[in-house]
């Protein structure tokens, strides 16, 4: 049988070329994602790879033949869980290809944000060398506590490095025996509140559900040091955009780091874009050469497993 593979959005040649070398596999590139062009396109085809675009139920009620959503990340809101179980469709991800890109990135936002870099770098380009240094603000990360709220594949490569810093590790995650935590040398916290009020470093970790929607909120932020930071290369949605405005604006934190947006792309009247305590990437942490070439294997050789029944039951999102 040949199987029909839709690659949603362009991914690396790497994965591209796996499906090439077999040869039960045809693949078409789709760069329309707009859900008219989906609804089109799509009814053909058995899987389809996935990185930001949305499959609704408006699109995947017309894709009888879909029986594999093969996801280029770990995250999945922008897929209609509802509609996947029902159908009998499976969600799968890329589950071990990210987390070392994604954790180097907050460490990078991290240093970025204590040792006001960005700050530094604007005082030289402005001619000004040493005359402003002693008035900007900075921070090690020796002996400081870190604050890893989620601690899935992501959180468990973070805390190796944060530890590399000499820093106290704390995790947040109900989900996480405390046994595991302690095996990789953090410490386990109990509710969010007690690891916000003792972190000088916040890293999140969690998809967005309707839990974690809103999770970092002004009421939470007000809860922080004074001087500490917060870094989100998770989901948009989890921090509350107009509260960490209004608390970075207040002086109750002394910085944030930030990879994802509420909305994507980031709207132009978003306050966060002008604000200097804040440090933007473009939902890029898993961007490095290695990482997507990581991704895009991943990301096919799943729908190859899933077809050839030998896939991993880790990489089987749960509906």
């Amino acid at each position: 049988m040949k199987y029909k593979i839709a690659i949603i959005e362009k991914i690396h040649s790497a994965g591209i070329d796996l499906l090439d070398k077999h040869p039960d596999y045809e693949h078409e590139l789709i760069t329309d994602v707009s859900e008219e062009n989906l609804i089109k396109t799509l009814p053909k085809y058995n899987a389809c790879t996935l990185r930001v675009s949305k499959l609704n139920e408006k699109i995947l009620k017309h894709c009888p033949n879909l029986k594999a959503i093969s996801r280029h990340g770990v995250g999945y809101d922008n897929v209609d869980l509802n509609y996947i179980k029902k159908n009998n469709i499976t969600l799968l991800i890329t589950a071990t290809a990210n987390a070392v890109a994604v954790a180097e990135h907050v460490i990078s936002m991290f240093l970025c944000a204590s040792k006001s870099i960005f700050k530094y770098d604007n005082e030289v380009r402005a001619g000004n060398f040493k005359s402003n240094s002693d008035k900007i603000q900075t921070f090690e990360l020796l002996n400081k506590n870190i604050l890893i709220a989620g601690f899935g594949r992501i959180g468990k490569k973070l805390i190796s490095r944060c530890r590399a810093f000499d820093a106290k590790v704390y995790v947040y995650d109900p989900y996480v025996d405390e046994s595991v935590i302690k095996e990789f040398g953090g410490i386990k916290v109990n509710s969010l509140d007690d690891g916000l009020k003792i972190a000088d470093y916040v890293s999140l970790h969690m998809p967005l559900t309707k839990e974690t929607e809103n999770m970092i909120n002004y009421s939470t932020l007000k809860k922080m040091k004074k001087n500490s930071i917060i870094v989100n290369t998770a989901r948009g949605g989890i921090i509350n955009e107009l509260d960490l405005e209004k608390a970075l604006n207040e002086n109750l934190i002394f910085g944030a780091a930030l990879d994802v947006f509420s909305k994507e792309p980031v709207e132009k009247d978003n306050p966060l874009l002008k604000n200097k305590k804040v440090i933007l990437s473009p939902h890029s942490a898993t961007f490095t050469d290695e990482c997507t070439s990581r991704m895009g294997i991943e990301t096919t050789k799943n729908i190859i497993e899933f077809f050839e029944n030998k896939l991993d039951k880790s990489k089987i999102i749960k509906t």
